[in-house]
């Protein structure tokens, strides 16, 4: 996982407002903004297939990368002749996020695009955790099962929650201390909250090793498994009927 890089500051030096405009300027361009948000599934992806995703010529992305780059907001990995962009950090994930809450729905203007949206509302990824109906669905049963317990406005992992993560994989008493263990996104089309931090790449790294969550046909789009289904309900409690609970903004994309 990547922080995303700042400027050296000199000793002594007194501190300044961040330069909000100059991150935004980098976004705003719609190109840019689809490259991001084709690469907030957390994957790495080569500079040809990104053209494609932002709807531009191969020459014209390079142009846009290293203006991302420059904000911060993308870093490349090389491999051999071939470069790989990413997203910097999940911090700019959940930019994207927060950003989606406030923007307008883009128009619907085919099948396969209602399609797609009804899709991402369901189950996407945002980053390296889950969100969506099925995030904020999972979110909601680790509370009302006991594993998080709410404390100083977020949530926290419980002691009996250790012994329930445990049980299904994951070792939440091993997590670094680098990185927050509990963290969570306000979910943009369910305006309620869904799981980050650590323990929500862990859980959706647990899901993807036991073939309950899958990849679905568009980025980002996630599926859950029949066994999924049942194994995260006999874990955790989610209900079986989860994806039939009202959206919060139903309609959005």
């Amino acid at each position: 996982m990547r922080d995303i890089e700042t400027p050296a500051i000199a000793p002594g030096a007194p501190a300044s407002e961040a330069d909000i405009a100059q991150v935004a300027a980098a976004i705003g361009d719609s190109s840019r903004a689809k490259v991001l948000l084709a690469l907030s599934d957390g994957r790495v992806m080569p500079a040809t297939a990104l053209a494609a995703e932002a709807g531009v010529s191969p020459s014209t992305i390079s142009g846009h990368l290293t203006r991302l780059r420059e904000a911060k907001l993308l870093t490349v990995e090389h491999e051999g002749r071939h470069r790989y962009y990413r997203l910097a950090s999940t911090d700019v994930a959940q930019a994207l996020e927060e950003l989606a809450r406030i923007a307008q729905p883009l128009p619907v203007g085919s099948l396969r695009d209602s399609v797609r949206a009804r899709a991402l509302m369901r189950a996407r990824l945002c980053y390296d955790h889950l969100a969506g109906r099925l995030g904020v669905a999972l979110l909601a049963a680790l509370v009302d099962g006991g594993v998080l317990g709410h404390a100083d406005g977020g949530y926290q992992i419980t002691e009996a929650g250790f012994g329930k993560l445990a049980a299904f994989g994951v070792d939440a008493a091993g997590f670094s201390r680098r990185r927050p263990a509990v963290r969570y996104c306000v979910d943009w089309a369910e305006q309620r909250h869904h799981l980050a931090g650590a323990l929500g790449e862990a859980v959706t790294g647990r899901l993807f090793a036991l073939d309950w969550l899958r990849r679905g046909r568009s980025r980002r789009v996630v599926t859950l498994s029949e066994a999924g289904e049942t194994g995260l309900h006999e874990a955790f409690g989610l209900p079986r009927d989860w994806a039939g609970q009202e959206t919060a903004a139903a309609g959005r994309h």
